[in-house]
């Protein structure tokens, strides 16, 4: 185990972006995604009826924060594969054996990857909000709501490092991505107001961490409740904390293991 070095999380952070911008299909795809989900959705229940507030953008326009969540949530659950890819190459073993520890190689991908996400959503919602026709936005809320999406694409994005570190196959992420991915999107707000949900899934909606997200965003953005939305912020918080402090764990466990 190594001590804690600044210098290696910059270079893990600049690494993993590096990584990032050399593959632009991928890259490419988690633009197009979103917003052809954006546009399906969109115009597919343009008539669904979701209140007057979203009476100048329609559906669309109710939709977007979903969307960027998705882009979050997609994003942050693919986290661990390059984790994975480094195991089986080696190259995680070789950057333990310099200064780097664990610790510093999880906090820089995980700075990384949230950095990048963020950017993904920023693109995606100002794209989405020109679709709609660019309604009424209080933009003094712009910072909550980052903060909300990036919190739990901290805390979702060390999960899938958790799940990498432990599954270490590709067939073990696959299967958390595929059964992970479609219920916390589904259970949550992004798509359909809980009010208008069974009350069932109302209820999964009101404890899905991905809904307090999405619904700081409409509240601050849409709605200029941002000091009532933001009370969600701890909570999202201490998630992000637990599952970064479960993360570290493992990592220590598994550079122990190399040592």
């Amino acid at each position: 185990m190594t001590a804690f070095h600044a210098d290696a999380v910059r270079a893990v952070f600049v690494r993993t972006w590096r990584a990032s911008l050399r593959r632009p299909v991928p890259l490419t795809f988690s633009l197009a995604q979103p917003l052809l989900w954006l546009l399906l959705f969109g115009y597919l229940f343009q008539r669904f009826p979701v209140g007057p507030r979203w009476a100048e953008g329609g559906y669309a326009f109710f939709v977007l924060a979903g969307i960027c969540a998705m882009t979050v949530l997609f994003g942050a659950s693919q986290s661990g594969i390059s984790l994975i890819r480094d195991m089986q190459t080696g190259v995680l073993r070789r950057i333990l054996a310099t200064p780097a520890g664990g610790l510093d190689i999880l906090l820089g991908k995980l700075l990384a990857d949230v950095t990048r996400l963020m950017a993904q959503a920023t693109l995606v919602f100002l794209l989405g909000w020109t679709l709609a026709g660019n309604p009424r936005l209080y933009w003094a809320a712009a910072p909550a709501t980052l903060l909300a999406y990036a919190l739990f694409a901290l805390a979702f994005s060390a999960l899938s490092c958790l799940v990498a570190l432990q599954a270490r196959s590709p067939e073990g992420m696959a299967a958390f991505v595929h059964l992970v991915n479609m219920p916390v999107l589904f259970t949550s707000s992004a798509f359909a107001p809980r009010g208008l949900m069974p009350h069932w899934l109302a209820v999964a909606a009101a404890w899905n961490p991905l809904t307090l997200a999405i619904d700081l965003c409409r509240r601050g953005l849409f709605q200029d409740r941002t000091v009532d939305a933001a009370l969600w912020l701890p909570e999202l918080l201490a998630l992000a904390l637990a599952l970064v402090a479960l993360a570290a764990v493992r990592v220590l466990r598994f550079e122990e293991a190399e040592a």
